[in-house]
């Protein structure tokens, strides 16, 4: 790739100084807002503010909003990324400031860690009573596979996304993915699980269901894993979500059937009880996508046999089944880069 000149003498003057190289390696290794960057260099957050800005400006790291922070990246598009890698590449590995830089680092991520396993702890109770009404994770998840296909995927996306789990499944035969969520402390356990997997064409940001703000049709896989039964208006999630959904693409929801757990409302701030296969295949027809066969996944109370098509497994009421719903877009149309 051949640069103009200027272009290339601003992107040298901006890395070229010791605490932007510095922010550009630990870049190169998480996505990090200001604050933490000020922790790691320990310098003040207004200096760290002023010499991210030349690098944005540069073309070598991008910024972007996650709710009322901010984060930074090195740059994913040509020509920052390239040049950016170039970089880095001339850089000694064992430079003492740099593996200091990147042992602060690691401080950094024990402590998103120790933040996001003390919100788990004061909910495990909640977590483990829920799961001890429906079919095993590994069954779950082994399932929507299943149906998510092969791939590879150009674009997952996976609205609701917690701790990642459905990044970290899917993400490894997708090119690009995204994960959004309303919760700051979901988006770091995400963040680490996407580390420690080492899945670096995955990241997540902070986002809305009902308004995601990507383009139509930017994803040939998007996922709403267990998340539905949770909102005020589900039909208008799923429709947000089918928006994105490119020709050829597939949406897969998974969620209850409907049940009579009614504690759920009060204890786990359940506000639908389960949906209908009619309910969830009207809001999938109405958005312009096909539906397929859905999956059920029987409650633990019954053996577990797999996922079955709904005729073939009925629901005894002693807990919740598992549903993954499915369709595609079939008809062209138009599409804009997200």
């Amino acid at each position: 790739m051949s640069l103009g000149a200027q272009t290339v003498v601003e992107m040298l003057r901006a890395a070229g100084e010791p605490t932007r190289l510095r922010i550009l390696t630990l870049l190169a290794r998480d996505e990090l807002a200001v604050m933490e960057l000020g922790q790691i260099l320990d310098q003040s957050q207004p200096r760290v503010s002023r010499h991210l800005k030349l690098l944005t400006e540069a073309g070598l790291v991008e910024r972007f909003p996650d709710g009322a922070w901010v984060f930074y990246r090195v740059a994913t598009t040509e020509p920052g990324a390239a040049a950016a890698a170039q970089i880095l590449a001339l850089l000694d590995p064992q430079d003492q400031t740099l593996v200091r830089d990147l042992e602060r680092l690691e401080t950094v991520r024990r402590t998103r860690l120790a933040e996001a396993a003390a919100y788990f702890a004061r909910n495990a109770a909640h977590w483990d009573q829920i799961r001890s009404l429906y079919v095993s994770e590994a069954d779950v998840e082994k399932a929507i596979e299943v149906a998510a296909g092969p791939g590879p995927f150009h674009r997952l996306i996976d609205l609701g996304t917690g701790a990642g789990r459905m990044l970290t499944l899917l993400g490894p035969r997708a090119k690009q993915a995204l994960g959004l969520d309303l919760s700051h402390q979901m988006l770091n356990v995400a963040r680490n699980h996407l580390a420690e997997a080492g899945l670096d064409r995955v990241e997540v940001r902070h986002g809305d269901i009902f308004a995601t703000g990507l383009a139509d049709g930017c994803a040939d896989l998007v996922v709403v894993h267990r998340v539905l039964h949770f909102l005020s208006e589900p039909a208008a999630a799923v429709a947000e979500a089918a928006r994105l959904v490119a020709p050829g693409g597939r949406l897969l929801i998974a969620d209850f059937a409907p049940h009579t757990h009614e504690a759920l409302r009060q204890a786990h701030q359940h506000r639908r009880l389960g949906f209908s296969d009619e309910e969830i295949a009207r809001w999938m027809e109405a958005a312009g996508l096909t539906c397929e066969p859905p999956l059920s996944l029987p409650p633990l109370s019954l053996p577990s046999q797999g996922p079955l098509a709904d005729n073939d497994r009925e629901d005894t009421g002693t807990g919740l089944t598992v549903k993954i719903w499915r369709a595609v877009r079939t008809a062209a149309r138009n599409r804009s880069a997200a």
